[in-house]
């Protein structure tokens, strides 16, 4: 029989294609996800994945699987964490993702929400900035906070909760790190790290020209900022970030430097417009009355 855990790895390397971030997002080693999958190709008697050195990809019966099992899988796990919940004196759970990592500035909104609704947990969850709405879209989670602007037809986008200034991101080795500020002019002599997508919303945050036309030069694509440290690190390319970056990711070898052309950041929540819920209208109706919760002070 497979276990449970077996099909949980198959479903999420079907949504990551990428045997080490699966592992990473399941806390599980690389050979575990390796095995797991070897099993249930036995099982099946075929492959269900392609894989070489450079490419993952579902096989057209691993799609057939995902599409057979996926409705299934979410509806056991559905069922447990209500089971769960009841078990707490809950009624009710709103997961909401998060691409920013100040989660402490949300506090007062999050508290907000659960004064006035003393039956509801509130779960979050992360979300890379290399497939922003694709636990959205998957249903894995219910709502989201991330930066504006997002358009997507299908996405519902609610009131902005947060504004921050932009910095840039670069080792304290390189020649930027001692400046006061910098301009997104200066970009077009550096390496800019990439991976965020779609290429509208990249570009509020690392834009491809610089005020003047020039172009500026992409590099390495990350999908998280765990992967931006060592690029940083090096002095091997830069990156604009969110100033909150400057707080949460504080290390002796990268230095924050502010832009001072970059216009602020705004964060917002966004939802699947199909599956709004009395749940997701009230968090969101919190946050209008609330307006934004308290801005830190700057780095």
């Amino acid at each position: 029989m497979t276990e449970l855990r077996d099909i949980e790895i198959f479903l999420t390397l079907a949504e990551e294609l990428h045997f080490t971030r699966t592992a990473e997002r399941l806390h599980v080693t690389q050979a575990r996800v390796s095995q797991a999958i070897k099993k249930q190709e036995r099982r099946i008697g075929a492959a269900l994945f392609e894989r070489n050195n450079r490419h993952v990809a579902l096989t057209p019966i691993g799609q057939r699987l995902v599409a057979d099992i996926q409705p299934m899988y979410r509806g056991l796990c559905d069922g447990m964490d209500r089971a769960r919940l009841a078990a707490r004196g809950k009624t009710g759970v709103l997961r909401i993702g998060s691409i920013a990592v100040n989660l402490q500035d949300f506090r007062g909104l999050f508290d907000a929400f659960a004064k006035d609704h003393p039956g509801c947990e509130v779960q979050v969850r992360h979300v890379d900035f290399g497939d922003p709405f694709g636990r959205l879209r998957a249903g894995d989670i219910d709502m989201q906070i991330v930066w504006l602007p997002v358009r997507e037809p299908d996405l519902t986008v609610g009131p902005v909760i947060y504004t921050e200034p932009v910095v840039l991101a670069v080792g304290t080795v390189h020649p930027l790190a001692s400046r006061e500020s910098v301009s997104y002019e200066d970009l077009a002599d550096q390496t800019v790290m990439g991976g965020a997508r779609p290429d509208y919303w990249r570009e509020v945050l690392v834009p491809v020209r610089t005020p003047s036309g020039r172009l500026i030069r992409i590099g390495p694509s990350v999908s998280n900022f765990q992967e931006m440290i060592p690029i940083l690190a090096t002095g091997e390319a830069v990156s604009p970030v969110h100033a909150q970056a400057a707080r949460y990711y504080a290390r002796p070898d990268i230095a924050y430097v502010p832009i001072r052309d970059a216009p602020a950041a705004r964060w917002g929540l966004i939802w699947r417009t199909g599956n709004e819920t009395e749940l997701i209208r009230s968090f969101a109706s919190t946050a209008h009355h609330l307006n934004s919760v308290e801005q830190p002070a700057g780095p």
